[in-house]
């Protein structure tokens, strides 16, 4: 995967990380992810955080919503100073890179974070899930009937950028504790999706 390693290579790919991969509204919540992982010290330390969504460049976008968002993105990444530790790449709509970006961020035993104020469904909590990512997933909505909390997955209140913190930091320090448990809840994330 050259094109992807160079996608990454500010970030040490070798580093866990977590992601998100979504279009950039404020229904998404992307920002409010990107605004939570600079203010927390312990999660920085845990982890990278990789983001898959939108353009890079306000203009691109006919959605002033979304070109809001993006002007926000750059804002936030700079006042955080997130370079080395945060990587945003743009949106795909090649549906293979976004199982090889699922791949690559299970491969460094990451995780994705879905942190939308409300998902209807969420198609992207099932293909990470069958990627083997633990999946942090929005309460309300769609994610909350897919994951069983604490065992194949976890459930977070977008609202509450405390308890999406706190979780995300639990989990990857419990990792970091047991190796064995992120494989765990993996295999149990891969065992929910071929249920169905």
């Amino acid at each position: 995967m050259p094109g992807l390693c160079r996608v990454v290579s500010r970030v040490n790919v070798f580093y866990p990380k977590f992601n998100i991969a979504a279009q950039l509204d404020i229904v998404k919540n992307v920002t409010g992810l990107t605004e939570w992982y600079g203010e927390n010290k312990r999660i920085r330390n845990l982890v990278n955080l990789v983001i898959v969504g939108g353009f890079f460049n306000p203009s691109k976008s006919n959605d002033r919503e979304e070109m809001a968002e993006i002007k926000k993105m750059h804002t936030l990444m700079e006042k955080y100073q997130s370079k080395g530790q945060m990587r945003w790449i743009a949106a795909q709509t090649d549906r293979y890179r976004n199982g090889e970006l699922y791949c690559c961020i299970a491969d460094t035993k990451g995780a994705f974070v879905q942190p939308a104020f409300c998902e209807a469904f969420g198609l992207t909590v099932i293909e990470t899930m069958n990627s083997g990512l633990p999946t942090f997933a929005t309460v309300h909505g769609g994610p909350a009937e897919i994951i069983v909390d604490g065992v194949l997955g976890f459930h977070i209140e977008p609202y509450n950028g405390d308890d999406m913190g706190s979780k995300l930091v639990e989990f990857f320090e419990k990792c970091k504790a047991h190796p064995g448990y992120w494989n765990k809840i993996s295999a149990a994330s891969l065992q929910r999706i071929n249920e169905w």
